[in-house]
């Protein structure tokens, strides 16, 4: 899963950079998106960097995708946005969701091993 948030990550910076320059905005809402991929990037480095406590970087990687996704959607819907801030919102639930949906098919998938291997010894 480390590898899955750094993915992540890298994809949300390059949004939050091309957003950014494509539609000249000045706006730091609009590197929001590279924002969230940094903090991504880092949680999947520190997983990397220290397995024995990258189950709750990761668990800290799915809360943050969470918090992405959800705020992403009621930015778009409640302040009706248009154009590249649309695009924006819309890619980073997107690429989040899909990070949060791999994040919830992992843990589940540990902890029917973890009580498999319980219920073996």
């Amino acid at each position: 899963m480390a590898r899955t948030a750094i993915i992540a990550g890298f994809a949300l910076i390059a949004l939050g950079v091309v957003v950014s320059v494509a539609s000249g905005s000045a706006s730091v809402t609009s590197w929001l998106p590279a924002i969230l991929g940094v903090v991504f990037v880092a949680l999947g480095a520190g997983a990397r960097a220290k397995p024995e406590i990258g189950h709750h970087l990761m668990h800290a990687a799915a809360g943050v995708a969470l918090l992405a996704i959800l705020g992403s959607l009621g930015s778009a819907i409640g302040r009706g946005s248009t154009g590249w801030a649309l695009f924006a919102q819309l890619a980073t639930a997107v690429i989040a969701g899909g990070f949060l949906v791999q994040a919830i098919g992992s843990f589940r998938t540990a902890r029917r091993n973890r009580l498999a291997n319980d219920s073996a010894a």
